[in-house]
């Protein structure tokens, strides 16, 4: 199940293809979905987190708890929609490109992938790209 929850004003206009979209990339990965609760936000309810549970003291556009258990994916994915737009900006991309693809940024890392190393994120990068080119 995915979920989709607003503490700020904007909202999803197609919640359904989103979910229906991430559903595809989680069974692509050969996962199962359990559920995602995504909460969209402003900078400040976000950078509260960062602070409280990964002690960073920086913006961000997105957090992610997983509580997946093996092969099953379950958790929480927290975006800025404030950063997403700025980074839309500054990548000189539409915000719905930047949207998508920290929306499902969140969910290959519970598909296992990384973003620490550079040979990791260009792999990240790559699936990123895969996905947003099957949603559109």
């Amino acid at each position: 199940m995915i979920n989709f929850n607003y503490e700020t004003d904007f909202s999803l206009s197609n919640e359904d293809a989103v979910a229906e979209w991430i559903v595809d990339c989680i069974k692509n990965e050969e996962y199962s979905l359990e559920e995602i609760n995504y909460i969209f936000c402003d900078d400040a309810y976000l950078h509260k987190l960062n602070l409280e549970f990964l002690n960073h003291d920086t913006l961000t556009d997105i957090i992610s708890f997983d509580y997946s258990v093996g092969k099953i994916i379950q958790g929480d994915i927290f975006i800025s929609v404030e950063r997403v737009a700025e980074n839309a900006l500054d990548y000189k991309v539409p915000f719905l490109e930047e949207l998508h693809r920290v929306i499902i940024h969140g969910v290959l890392h519970y598909c296992g992938y990384k973003d620490k190393t550079k040979s990791d994120t260009v792999l990240m990068r790559e699936k990123e790209n895969f996905y947003l080119k099957r949603f559109s």
